[in-house]
């Protein structure tokens, strides 16, 4: 008869790997997370930079690993998801630091916001995030309930059933 004994220092090891297997950030598919991709605006993002939108209790946050941008939803004047960046956003007299991309395509891929700074006296602010309809269906719903605004959507058949 053969004994196995455990020894604290394979325990230790075993325990370490099944802990790294559990955590979110081995578990997360490559590729899916974050959804939120920062395209535009007048914030000290740099262009591209994926993130995620966190929906709080007196605004959303967009965060990235590097940086966040907080807006309270008392200071948002516009919400749009559409498949291209409006006129309306693109003629908006804001300090862009990064210029909205041109063009768009069928599917609504691009969510802009613009908002306004808690001090008057400072300009008005945008921010324009790339996204999925898959991904930002989700949070259509909680920012109409939670800004008790909505989000202008440009409709086409697919999106409107989950209006």
């Amino acid at each position: 008869m053969v004994e196995h004994s455990i020894r604290p220092r394979h325990l230790t090891a075993g325990l370490a790997v099944l802990l790294a297997l559990a955590s979110p950030g081995f578990t997360r598919e490559r590729g899916k997370d974050p959804f939120f991709q920062y395209v535009a605006g007048t914030e000290n993002i740099q262009d591209g930079s994926r993130g995620n939108l966190e929906m709080g209790v007196d605004g959303l946050t967009f965060r990235t690993h590097d940086s966040s941008v907080s807006v309270p939803y008392s200071a948002i004047k516009l919400m749009q998801y559409r498949p291209d960046v409006s006129r309306k956003v693109r003629k908006a007299k804001v300090p862009w630091k990064v210029k909205p991309p041109d063009g768009g395509g069928k599917k609504n891929r691009y969510f802009a916001i613009l908002f306004d700074d808690e001090e008057p006296k400072r300009p008005r602010h945008a921010m324009v995030l790339k996204v999925s309809p898959e991904a930002m269906r989700p949070y259509l719903a909680e920012i109409d309930l939670k800004s008790g605004k909505r989000v202008e959507v440009k409709g086409y058949e697919e999106y409107e059933s989950f209006r």
